[in-house]
C-alpha cells in the first residue's frame, strides 16, 4: 500500500494532481476539497489508496488519514466502489459519513450523486458496527498548501468539478448561483477569491438541497 504521497505540486487538473516525487509524477485522482489545498510548485503531501484493477491501478488522494481511511471502508459496504467512494468523502466527508450511518440518515447519503434509497440502507447496514461513533476521529494536520487563487473564471472552475463528482449540469449550477454571493464577498478581500471555498460550500449547498 502507497500511504502517501510528498512531492512538489506539477499540476493540478479538476479531478487529479500530479506531484513529483523524486523526479517521478505521480498521477492521483483527489476530491475538490483536497485539490484546493495543493498549490502549484510547492511542496505537499497527501495520504493516497492504491486500487488495483485488472486493467489499472489508480492512486487516490485525500487531506487526511481520516478521509483515506474512510474512503477504504465506504469500499466495503456492497456496490460501493471507488468512484461512488470518493464522492461520499466529497460530499460528506468522513465526520459526515460517521454521523450519517451512526442516525440512519438516508437523506444525508442519497445526496451523494450513485447512491440511491437502497444503496444507502446497504451502507447503514454493513458500516454501522465498523466505522466508529461520530465526533471521535482525531485529525491529523495537513501538510498541503491553502491554495487562495485570485480567479475571474471561478464559477467554470467549480461548475465543472461538480459535474466531475456526479452531479447534473442543473444541480450544479444551482450550486454555483447559491455561492455567488460568497464570491463576490471573497473578490472584495485582500486574498482575492479562493475556489476551494467555493467548492465546499457548493457541497454543503448541494448537501442540504
Amino acid at each position: 500500500m502507497i500511504a502517501f504521497v510528498r512531492g512538489t505540486v506539477a499540476s493540478t487538473a479538476l479531478d487529479s494532481a500530479v506531484l513529483d516525487v523524486g523526479g517521478v509524477g505521480m498521477l492521483v485522482q483527489c476530491t475538490p476539497g483536497t485539490l484546493a489545498e495543493l498549490r502549484h510548485g510547492e511542496q505537499a503531501q497527501v495520504a493516497t489508496s492504491l486500487v488495483v484493477r485488472e486493467d489499472s491501478m489508480t492512486l487516490y488522494g485525500f487531506a487526511d488519514d481520516d478521509d483515506r481511511d474512510t474512503f477504504e471502508l465506504a469500499q466495503t459496504a456492497s456496490g460501493v466502489g471507488p468512484k461512488v467512494a470518493q464522492a461520499i468523502i466529497a460530499v460528506l466527508g468522513a465526520e459526515g459519513l460517521r454521523r450519517a450511518v451512526a442516525n440512519e440518515d438516508l437523506a444525508a447519503l442519497t445526496k451523494v450523486p450513485g447512491i440511491g434509497r437502497k444503496g444507502a440502507q446497504r451502507i447503514v447496514l454493513e458500516l454501522k458496527d465498523r466505522i466508529g461513533a461520530a465526533g471521535l476521529a482525531t485529525r491529523p494536520t495537513a501538510t498541503a498548501s491553502t491554495a487562495s487563487p485570485a480567479a475571474d473564471d471561478w464559477r467554470p472552475a467549480v461548475h465543472e468539478a461538480l459535474v466531475g463528482l456526479g452531479w447534473s449540469a442543473r444541480e450544479a449550477e444551482t450550486a454555483v448561483d447559491a455561492v455567488a454571493p460568497l464570491a463576490a464577498e471573497q473578490a472584495g478581500s485582500a486574498d482575492g477569491v479562493d475556489v476551494g471555498d467555493l467548492l465546499r460550500a457548493a457541497l454543503r449547498s448541494l448537501s442540504k438541497a
